[in-house]
């Protein structure tokens, strides 16, 4: 009778065995399975690299809205990641939001309820929405502007401290002014132009415009709600203003030609914070790249996927390198004078 009950108790702890073992295949067969029908997905030749387990991670990308600027960082951000982990081992389900947060939230929800290995939040509202949905799945911003700001940190140190880390895609404000005062030294009023709704903006505003009256200009910002206003408030600006500063906005990154439509006319002059408005409605711009900057994000997510980094004590990484960039069509149009160090932007 003893040897039967023994007997008994060995075979009840190899089938406790044996039910961990199936239960944790199962999980990885599913999620396998899952991998392969989220929306926007990259699969590759078997021939491409693989990670040393074989595993296919399932990353979900949300985009504010289609401009050049953010469709950059989208792109840098991928090709890090098939370049570092292979095609056939990194997925992703890549959503654009339209630049609406009710939609990011949404498409943010899914992608928890997909329980996606990574998000990338590409743009300011994209961020907060996945802050909003998940404390656990590591998140990676890119085209933010201040993390501070976007997630409401006091006392910031260059670290989230959560599951949140990233790029971001300031260029150096102060210098952004110099170059303003360096084309437009005569200049008296400027308007500095952007949206309301974007808390990142209004960063760059409040910043810049110490810089600006440093140089003794009079400043005045002259913000819009959202698209619908863009016309009528830069209409009012140009009839008021010598020189306007548009900061990286997303919703005038995405009506650069509202806005140039209404400020070439009136000869009216615009820096701007990126190279993606800058060519669409700018003079000049001290740029950074924004393929670069997501690229960087790319390089975090395998350190954070493949290499087990914490995340929380990543620190925020910024743009490499500033290029002074113009357009020359429209300088020579509004008869500026271009020093020799700027790179033209072409197209």
């Amino acid at each position: 009778m003893l040897a039967a009950s023994m007997a008994a108790c060995g075979s009840d702890g190899a089938g406790s065995a044996s039910s961990g073992s199936s239960k944790e295949e199962s999980k990885t067969e599913s999620k396998s399975e899952s991998s392969g029908s989220t929306g926007t997905s990259s699969s590759g030749s078997s021939e491409e690299k693989q990670t040393g387990d074989g595993t296919v991670y399932n990353i979900g990308i949300c985009q504010l809205v289609q401009h050049e600027a953010l469709d950059a960082a989208t792109q840098g951000f991928k090709d890090a990641l098939v370049e570092k982990l292979g095609k056939d081992n990194v997925k992703f389900d890549e959503q654009n939001a339209s630049g609406d947060s009710a939609t990011c939230a949404t498409i943010m929800n899914q992608f928890v309820s997909s329980d996606v290995d990574l998000i990338l939040a590409n743009a300011t509202a994209s961020l907060q929405a996945a802050q909003a949905a998940t404390s656990e799945i590591p998140i990676l911003g890119t085209s933010i502007t201040d993390y501070a700001t976007a997630l409401d940190i006091d006392d910031w140190t260059g670290v989230t401290g959560t599951n949140i880390s990233g790029t971001c895609d300031l260029a150096p404000l102060k210098d952004q002014a110099t170059m303003l005062n360096e084309l437009f030294p005569d200049a008296k009023n400027v308007g500095i132009l952007y949206c309301s709704a974007e808390a990142n903006s209004k960063y760059q505003a409040d910043t810049i415009r110490t810089y600006l009256e440093e140089y003794g200009y009079t400043c005045k910002d002259y913000t819009f709600a959202d698209s619908n206003d863009i016309a009528a408030v830069t209409t009012s600006a140009t009839s008021e203003c010598d020189v306007l500063y548009v900061p990286t906005d997303n919703t005038s990154a995405s009506n650069t030609e509202v806005i140039n439509n209404v400020c070439l006319p009136a000869g009216i002059p615009i820096i701007a914070g990126e190279e993606g408005i800058c060519s669409g409605c700018g003079v000049a711009t001290l740029s950074i790249s924004y393929y670069d900057i997501g690229y960087k994000a790319g390089e975090m997510a395998v350190q954070i996927l493949q290499d087990g980094e914490d995340i929380s004590k990543m620190p925020i990484e910024s743009a490499p390198n500033v290029t002074k960039k113009y357009v020359p069509a429209r300088c020579e149009e509004l008869n500026i004078t271009v020093p020799d160090d700027y790179e033209a932007i072409e197209g």
